[in-house]
């Protein structure tokens, strides 16, 4: 009977105990953090901007490229997606499994400054919205988390990604939690419902002190999507440049992260009018692009027609800031994995090329399998999402596979870096290779010059790219320039077709078969087509640093460097 009672005692105890634990194990880690921000200096990542470039101030300014990946936590349980099917530990490994170096945690604005929000715990939070699926999860899964309050669990899903040596940007996403986003949701822009300017400097403040000593968040993005009908530059610039002065001013070490207006598509007024801020080398610019951003175009237009046009947009709205001298974060871009839209696997392609063409920074959208609740819906599946819906395998490996040449990056800020270019081919996420006529990874891809007569001259050689034959692998020649066999040239709007004029007079395009070998064929889909698909013939000619010592010239018995057979014809 004792034995009984004591063992019941124990149940009845035993939640009691675990978040007391768990509250132990917080205040120590929030106490570390706070020692480690009297030294933050030496330990917190030292990024700051050089030019249009992220850089690590420790390692003498060497290139960081941030290749990120979304995990949405600004949803109504105001809770990090996915606590309920996998430990926040294996999420956060899967994370850098997957080749990304960053994520973007997103948070509602109300989680900090709305102290009843704040305060409820998780199992609180969720049983408000009818979840007992989602706590009996996260009790298997997560169980010292399940009853902590909503933002002691945010600060554990970022110390976690801190101890996983993953960088981490601050999103504030909304104000008040839920599915973001229309024009008139409330949290559109300054003055609007849930969007009271006061309560927004003070909120995003708190955030930059609360992470002051996680020594791997880098970054604060203000505010996501901007937009609805008060959009007006006077109150932007206002209250941008006056958020973005208190946050750098509670935390010196982040990059602070400006959207633009009109859903982070619109950044086009700081050609004429840029920002003034106290600090410099923290400044960064963000924008979204995805495949429905511009309607179903990319199936009822001819896509090289769209991928030009839209590009110009973006060079007009955003890409201009390069020039100016400041990184730009493509930091919301993706596509449904299922692989069935066309609408998006057009996007993608082209999307993928300027890129890479530009070396961007970005985060994909998204990490998340499927949410606890969204516009009304428990459990819905993200079919955006990198993981399936128990997270636990990849919803598509081949996007993965895809996507990986840019989670590294392509140039370096290092003027003395030796210089290349590279032909990329974002169908597939390959590069022409070192020795054949074939595609693959681009760590292994032929080193090129690109002269101004449009020959492309394998470097440190004297020996060029050539069309031979309609439908036959692309060769090395050495009468470089004396035919227009050996000059190639971007053609179509969107800038992606490698055209040339094969021996025997004919217009011939790059292109690949089925095995990925390099090819020349019809130029295909240049204009009007609608139902054409020009992927595999779009290649890309991108730059490339190297800080190796320049190949040495190709001997005559090292010639067969393509595919075996060299043109002096």
């Amino acid at each position: 009977m004792r034995g009984s009672f004591r063992s019941y005692l124990l149940f009845l105890l035993l939640p009691l105990l675990l978040v007391l634990h768990e509250t132990v194990i917080h205040n120590r880690r929030r106490h570390t953090n706070n020692n480690a921000a009297a030294d933050d200096d030496d330990l917190a990542l030292a990024l700051s901007t050089s030019s249009r470039w992220i850089v690590d101030d420790r390692k003498g300014g060497e290139r960081v490229k941030l290749s990120c990946v979304n995990w949405v936590s600004h949803l109504d349980a105001a809770v990090a997606e996915g606590l309920s099917k996998q430990p926040v530990d294996v999420i956060s490994k899967k994370i850098v499994e997957m080749g990304f170096n960053c994520v973007r945690v997103t948070y509602p604005l109300f989680l900090f400054t709305d102290d009843e929000l704040g305060s409820m715990t998780m199992r609180q939070s969720m049983m408000k919205l009818g979840l007992s699926g989602s706590i009996a999860g996260v009790q298997v899964n997560n169980p010292l988390l399940v009853d902590l309050p909503l933002v002691n669990v945010f600060q554990e899903v970022v110390s976690n990604l801190n101890e996983n040596n993953v960088m981490i940007i601050l999103d504030n996403h909304l104000s008040k939690p839920g599915w973001c986003c229309n024009d008139n949701d409330g949290n559109g822009f300054f003055g609007d419902l849930y969007f009271d300017p006061k309560v927004w400097i003070e909120g995003i403040s708190r955030v930059a002190s609360m992470f002051k000593g996680y020594n791997n968040v880098i970054g604060m993005s203000l505010r996501n999507e901007l937009r609805g009908r008060r959009q007006n530059l006077k109150t932007w610039y206002k209250y941008m440049q006056i958020g973005a002065e208190r946050v750098h001013a509670m935390n010196p070490n982040v990059l602070i992260i400006i959207s633009g207006l009109n859903y982070d598509l619109d950044l086009s007024f700081l050609q004429t009018n840029p920002v003034s801020l106290s600090f410099s080398k923290k400044l960064v610019f963000e924008i979204h692009w995805y495949g429905f951003s511009d309607g179903d175009d990319w199936i009822t237009g001819n896509a090289n027609e769209v991928c030009g046009r839209v590009i110009d947009k973006i060079a007009n709205n955003a890409l201009f800031l390069l020039d100016q001298g400041y990184p730009l974060f493509v930091s919301e871009w993706g596509v449904d994995q299922s692989g069935t839209n066309d609408n998006d696997n057009r996007y993608l392609n082209c999307l993928l090329g300027w890129a890479a063409e530009n070396d961007l920074d970005w985060a994909l959208w998204t990490l998340v399998g499927s949410y606890y609740y969204r516009e009304g819906v428990i459990g819905m599946e993200e079919t955006y999402g990198l993981l399936n819906w128990n997270w636990r395998e990849l919803r598509n490996s081949s996007f993965l596979e895809k996507i990986s040449p840019l989670q590294s990056p392509f140039q370096a800020p290092d003027s003395n870096a030796l210089g290349h270019k590279i032909i990329f081919h974002p169908s597939t996420g390959l590069c022409m290779q070192s020795h054949s006529s074939s595609l693959g990874p681009c760590s292994n891809a032929l080193e090129l010059d690109y002269t101004q007569e449009k020959i492309l001259i394998v470097k440190g050689t004297n020996y060029c790219l050539e069309a031979s034959e309609m439908h036959t692998p692309v060769r090395v020649g050495v009468m470089c320039g004396d035919d227009s066999s050996t000059r190639w040239e971007a053609i179509s709007a969107s800038k992606m077709h490698l055209s040339s004029t094969d021996k025997n007079g004919e217009i011939v395009c790059l292109d690949i078969d089925s095995k990925n070998n390099i090819v020349t064929n019809d130029c295909k889909c240049l204009s009007k087509e609608y139902s054409c698909d020009p992927s595999s013939q779009w290649f890309k000619v991108i730059n490339s640093t190297s800080f190796n010592i320049a190949p040495s010239p190709i001997s005559i018995s090292q010639r067969p460097i393509l595919d075996g057979s060299v043109s002096s014809n």
